[in-house]
């Protein structure tokens, strides 16, 4: 199966928080309400050569939220 680079999340428990999950490496996940960032994969001694593609990522993960939600709307 090929997963999409970004999925949303939802959890009942969690009603005001916006989850958009990452499943390419660096795997992680983003609550766009608060830019909290949970990693799944060790980042130890990479976070330099990472910095700027992790950069790139979160606000790639902000634009795959806000082109779904104008897809809902329509």
């Amino acid at each position: 199966m090929t997963l999409p680079k970004f999925l949303l999340g939802d959890n009942t428990d969690c009603p005001d928080d916006i989850f958009v999950i990452h499943t390419d490496y660096p795997r992680f996940i983003i609550n766009l309400v608060n830019d909290e960032v949970e990693w799944f994969d060790d980042l130890e001694g990479e976070e330099t050569e990472l910095a700027n593609e992790v950069a790139d990522l979160i606000e790639q993960a902000g634009g795959f939220y806000d082109r779904e939600m104008e897809r809902y709307v329509e």
